[in-house]
């Protein structure tokens, strides 16, 4: 059987591996001229279950009202007449409700755990042979805050993620600091964390070039510099994907992993995909031999932030806009971001200038990704996964897999519209 990934970012070309490794005939279709190039390539580095409350909760529609004005906030809506934001927004709202943000965190938590899961089963598949190198850290991640409500209302945050098996325990602050000792210049500013200490971190844009590898290796096939337009189908099937070229590439069975760009593609075949751009940041910050810089993976929730220490690097990233495809730089949204950085680490030396990036996270209302079959007998989703999807890309692409073969999957997949 022979199915076409669209989409070569960590999702796909993770759904490639798992798909060939199940006896599946592999084609990764991606409008850019290689692996990892777009939302995969500089995000935060986290595999972060403990990160599994998403944006929707009953505290966001206040904060991101009182934040509306600001250039830098934390999470920015750019009001504008744009029906796919407005009915994105109203769904987020309607996620906002405790019972949802509740049942939807529980839903993140099964995929996540199962997804950290089996990228270990993956790296130790391949340690004797040829090991996946992607700068990986097995030293957990620690939550830090500055502000006492951001705090209190993190451990009640992570009384429900223990409910749900994460365990993100409370911390004070000379635990913080004994987990991270380069937090000790900003000892003034903390008052507390919460730590979970099976999450890791690495570069998910090594880890996608280095599976894709693997992947070509192993016989699948890759048209890169190859953008599709739409999906051509005849009755409940979808009997190929047009290209820009006007080529018809016919498969017997298509998965849809292509991000922010999904709904362009399913919306045509009357699939409801409320998938919409949020805009996030990084910066590539190379250190010198004496700098003080953090080797555990952190997140501050406050400013909604991640730092992860990455070779010879530290990446940090982070915040949402949510400014339709608009792909150009906010430059205030980066000095706040740096701005940030030397105020949590005064001691921070860099070797060279930052390296700045921008990308489009796919985000869902409720922050659970479109994970599974379609109203089309051969059509299947893996997109969706916002802030996390180097998180879920193992686990998504695993269960998927087994949906496609059709076997049981090992945890809940959504239902698509």
């Amino acid at each position: 059987m022979r199915i076409a990934v669209l989409g070569g970012g960590v999702i796909g070309i993770s759904t490639a591996w798992y798909l060939h490794s199940k006896g599946f005939e592999v084609t990764v279709i991606d409008r850019q001229p290689d692996a990892g190039m777009e939302t995969s390539y500089a995000n935060g580095g986290q595999i972060s279950v403990s990160h599994a409350e998403p944006w929707a909760g009953p505290r966001t529609p206040l904060k991101a009202l009182y934040w509306l004005g600001r250039e830098d906030a934390p999470l920015r809506f750019r009001l504008r007449a744009d029906r796919a934001l407005l009915n994105w927004s109203a769904a987020f709202l309607r996620e906002c409700l405790p019972w949802r943000t509740r049942a939807n965190i529980g839903r993140i938590v099964e995929l996540a755990r199962y997804s950290r899961s089996e990228l270990q089963r993956l790296r130790a598949a391949f340690a004797e042979d040829c090991p996946l190198d992607y700068d990986h850290q097995e030293r957990g991640i620690l939550h830090f805050y500055t502000d006492r409500r951001e705090y209190e209302h993190a451990l009640r945050a992570a009384s429900v993620l223990r409910d749900f098996g994460c365990d993100r325990r409370p911390v004070g602050v000379d635990e913080c600091i004994a987990i991270e000792p380069a937090l000790e210049g900003a000892r003034k500013l903390l008052v507390g964390g919460d730590f979970t200490a099976d999450d890791e971190s690495g570069d998910a844009h090594r880890f996608t070039r280095s599976l894709g590898e693997r992947c070509r290796r192993a016989g699948v096939a890759f048209r890169f510099g190859t953008t599709i337009t739409n999906l051509e189908h005849t009755g409940q099937r979808v009997a190929a994907a047009r290209t820009l070229q006007g080529e018809h590439i016919e498969a017997d069975g298509f998965i849809v992993a292509t991000g922010s760009a999904s709904p362009q593609l399913l919306t045509p075949l009357g699939i409801r995909a409320p998938i919409y751009p949020a805009k996030g940041y990084s910066a590539t910050i190379p250190l010198a031999e004496d700098s003080v810089a953090p080797f555990t993976s952190l997140t501050d929730d406050g400013h909604k932030l991640v730092f992860s220490r990455l070779g010879n690097s530290l990446r940090v990233a982070g915040t949402a806009e949510f400014d339709g495809f608009n792909l150009r730089p906010n430059l205030v949204r980066q000095e706040a971001m740096m701005r940030r950085v030397h105020e949590l680490f005064p001691q921070l030396r860099p070797a060279g200038a930052a390296k700045t990036w921008c990308g489009l996270r796919p985000a869902t209302p409720g922050g659970v990704p479109l994970v599974g079959a379609t109203r089309y007998e051969n059509l299947w989703l893996n997109t969706g996964h916002g802030t996390l999807g180097w998180t879920m890309a193992c686990g998504s692409a695993a269960a998927l897999s087994d949906l496609v073969a059709g076997r049981a999957p090992a945890v809940h997949l959504a239902e698509v519209a």
